[in-house]
């Protein structure tokens, strides 16, 4: 690393910079990127970052997810920081900062850096010129049916096109490929952990599209007709493609549309809109999503019931953190329908918890221990379905202290699961729900409550979420996650973790598990809870039970039947 950071600061002068910013994403702007130049510059493997290299000094800016993960991998090197301070950041000021313009967007240029600083554009990656990236492998898209999906191409091209007309915009550019997915009821390979297809779309106000990416990449949804000749472009002729276009204007996303595609098209179109209204299309499930969902959740829901009988009551060995991940991606691989973890799993047992989204290593994993408490994150991606969950389990009779605060954790987990919408409609005003009693002991967590999540696509898509400062309305059909915690630095993790989806019933809107898997007892204090949160548990068991059972050995069963 130290190595690549004197490669990079000797290329400052030629560029005429005094710096170069980093970020985690590719140019696509997904989370989960096959692309590590982050990694390369600054040895950091979380989600999300941004490095800063200057001539002496190096920033990395992360989340709270990332506290101590970031301490351990790049604290020698680098200052950390939490984004909030990238916001106007001015921890340097009066200095000419350089960046690569297909990774960033205007806005977050103009939010972090543009007031006390310079940016230029360069063009070439810099970090690709000290070390070149892996070539990703060409999977071809390949194309989901209507009664997968529940809805055709053409009603979805209908709603992005009455958008159209509402804003007076003659072409959309559709910059995320997740957006892309949904419009065109396709998938692909290039997440390595989700069916991403790493392409782009323009559809005009007349319903035309112009999918653009590589044609090895298309080649089967041309083969089939599934795009026409004229609907594909290859990303390379793009350029000369837009100046072609007719008409006067653009709507452009914000969020996924970086600096060197938003130049392009305002070279010879007005940019009248700046959001893609896919975002929200996509978060709102239809019923056949939902009822994919529901099976995959039920898949996975036997397969980690499985694993957590295995590890609790069959397993004599001792074993790694890696071991133990690697046994329960054998049992989801039992189904047939299970393609690929839905990210890498979180398995942190003792001290490794405390770390929210640490990831074991073969080199530097521990065992689990009898004494220790194990927290395992964990998702699939199934025909059809996306999953993520969370369970906190122990082998051993663990001290009051913490069973208290499992409980208190559990108990903001069964807040938000109880929530009347109608009411607290808006991930922030849940998101008070779930801290509330922990709270109480001055005990908090540094991430959110709750995630979107993707049909067959992101475990993490927006954009609602449940976080302290998310306003998004939350409505039915919305996936999200349901996941407080507590994490006490060098000892534990706790954190407890179900899916929901929204439902109307008669007229209110609540939410429902899809998660189906039994939540650890011997870590619950049942003096804390109330007749309503022991009545809630009995009745989420009593249903995990009745859809998973069939799907057990018989000692399985028992076992799952003592939760009820």
């Amino acid at each position: 690393m130290k190595n690549h950071i004197k490669l990079l600061r000797n290329k400052f002068k030629k560029y005429g910079i005094d710096g170069y910013i980093i970020p985690k994403n590719d140019d696509f702007f997904t989370e989960y990127s096959k692309l590590n130049r982050l990694e390369v510059i600054s040895s950091f493997s979380g989600s999300a970052g941004l490095a800063i290299i200057l001539q002496n000094k190096n920033y990395l800016f992360t989340d709270g997810r990332y506290t101590i993960q970031s301490k351990i991998e790049s604290g020698k090197n680098f200052k950390i920081y939490g984004f909030e301070k990238l916001i106007n950041c001015s921890l340097f000021k009066n200095l000419t900062l350089g960046i690569d313009p297909k990774l960033f967007t205007n806005i977050q240029i103009k939010n972090y850096f543009l007031k006390y600083n310079k940016i230029k554009h360069i063009e070439n990656n810099l970090i690709d010129e000290i070390k070149k990236q892996k070539k990703n492998t060409q999977i071809p898209f390949f194309s989901l049916d209507k009664n997968i999906v529940g809805e055709s191409v053409n009603s979805k091209l209908g709603k992005i096109t009455n958008y159209l007309k509402k804003n007076k915009s003659d072409y959309i550019f559709i910059s995320a490929p997740e957006n892309v997915a949904w419009t065109l009821n396709i998938r692909g390979g290039d997440g390595p952990n989700s069916p991403i297809p790493n392409s782009r779309l323009i559809v005009s106000k007349s319903k035309k599209i112009l999918l653009i990416s590589n044609q090895k990449k298309c080649k089967k949804l041309l083969k089939n007709k599934v795009i026409k000749k004229d609907e594909f472009l290859d990303t390379n002729d793009l350029p000369k493609k837009i100046l072609k276009l007719k008409g006067k204007n653009f709507i452009i996303d914000d969020k996924s549309c970086s600096i060197f595609f938003e130049n392009l098209i305002n070279s010879k179109f007005k940019i009248i809109n700046r959001e893609d209204p896919v975002y929200l299309l996509k978060a709102i499930k239809n019923q056949t999503e939902i009822k994919n969902m529901i099976n995959a959740h039920i898949f996975d829901g036997a397969a980690l019931t499985k694993f957590l009988y295995w590890i609790k009551n069959i397993n004599k060995k001792k074993i790694t953190e890696v071991e133990a991940a690697k046994k329960l991606e054998n049992f989801r691989k039992l189904n047939k329908s299970f393609l690929y973890p839905s990210f890498d799993t979180i398995a942190g047992s003792g001290k490794n918890g405390a770390i929210v989204h640490y990831r074991a290593k073969k080199e530097n994993c521990r065992f689990i221990n009898k004494n220790d408490i194990f927290l395992c994150d964990s998702g699939g991606q199934y025909k059809y379905g996306t999953t993520d969950v969370t369970r906190t389990i122990c082998f051993s009779k663990q001290k009051q202290s913490i069973k208290n605060i499992f409980t208190k954790v559990l108990k903001g987990h069964i807040a938000v699961a109880t929530t009347d919408i109608n009411n607290d409609d808006t991930g922030k005003k849940i998101d008070k729900r779930a801290r509330k009693f922990l709270n109480k002991s001055n005990l908090d967590y540094a991430h959110g409550t709750g995630h979107g999540v993707g049909f067959f696509l992101n475990v993490h898509e927006g954009p609602q979420s449940i976080t302290k400062i998310n306003s998004v309305k939350i409505k039915e059909g919305m996936i999200l996650s349901n996941e407080p915690g507590y994490y006490k630095t060098n000892e534990y993790g706790i954190r407890i973790e179900n899916l929901v989806y929204v439902k109307k019933i008669k007229k209110s809107l609540l939410f429902q598990n899809l998660t189906m898997a039994p939540i650890e007892k011997d870590l619950i204090n049942f003096n804390l809870l109330t007749i309503d949160e022991r009545n809630y548990l009995f009745k989420y068991h009593l249903e995990v039970y009745s859809k998973i059972s069939k799907y057990l050995n018989q000692n399985e069963k028992n076992w799952l039947a003592s939760f009820i």
